[in-house]
């Protein structure tokens, strides 16, 4: 098996987020993609392989973080979707199919990718008790995010506080099913960007993940229908940092990116 390591939603090696990306022909069983994930031991592993000409897709796309599968994972479907087009296995918009249906990825001229996928619904909840603790920080709001993603939004009161968060990721955990996305509206918009998140998922082995796509798709209806904009950049402030335009169109959520292939070799056991 060919493996490569993919940087996602970043122009530059070794920042954004890497994922390891495997085009198969067939999916082995459960066990050997997990450990092969645990192995490659980044947020996402993800596997794929070609279907039947005709059908609703063109590959069937699978996402493992070290510790689980995941039912949608952004920034390892536009390493795959990079993966296909920089080496040719796939020209053109590919569409996969996934856990959460149909996602769609496109190339554009400047090298970036669009994926297209389901927006998260969100659901306002009172402030869990201890949460503040937890985190670090008292929030202003927080959301539930809807099966898809499954994690708890929480609204801070700006973009500072998010830099300085330094949460406790045991506690974290008790308080959605993967984890929790912390945000607050961007100090400067002149900087580029025009809000601000990290994402913490304990609950799937991830203690900070790097730049996630599918937070995107719960931070865009949450940020657009805030500043008046269907289309906006959030910045992932992590030690490794991304960005992530969004543009919201109803029930579904575009999200562009860069990726860079900075490793590639053999997977030999």
């Amino acid at each position: 098996m060919r493996i490569r390591i993919v940087d996602a939603f970043t122009d530059r090696a070794f920042a954004g987020n890497p994922a390891g990306v495997l085009l198969l022909d067939s999916f082995p069983d459960d066990d050997r993609l997990q450990k092969i994930a645990l192995e490659v031991n980044h947020a996402e592993t993800a596997f794929a392989h070609r279907l039947p000409e005709g059908g609703e897709a063109d590959w069937a796309l699978r996402w493992f973080t070290p510790a689980t599968e995941v039912a949608m994972c952004g920034h390892a479907t536009l390493a795959t979707a990079h993966v296909l087009h920089t080496t040719g296995a796939h020209e053109g918009t590919v569409r996969f199919a996934t856990r959460s249906g149909v996602l769609v990825a496109t190339p554009r001229g400047d090298g970036s990718v669009t994926l297209d996928f389901p927006t998260a619904p969100l659901t306002a909840v009172e402030v869990p008790a201890g949460v503040a603790d937890a985190l670090g920080a008292e929030p202003l709001r927080t959301y539930d995010t809807g099966p898809n993603v499954g994690d708890l939004l929480v609204e801070l009161a700006d973009e500072k506080t998010v830099h300085a968060l330094s949460p406790d990721l045991r506690a974290l955990g008790a308080y959605s099913e993967r984890g929790i996305i912390a945000t607050a509206r961007a100090a400067d918009p002149a900087q580029g960007y025009d809000f601000v998140s990290r994402c913490f998922f304990p609950n799937v082995g991830i203690d900070e993940d790097p730049v996630t796509g599918s937070a995107h798709t719960a931070l865009a209806p949450f940020w657009s229908e805030r500043l008046g904009s269907a289309v906006l950049t959030g910045l992932q402030a992590s030690r490794r940092s991304g960005r992530v335009r969004t543009e919201l169109r109803g029930d579904r959520t575009l999200l562009t990116g860069h990726a860079v292939t900075v490793i590639e070799g053999e997977l030999l056991a």
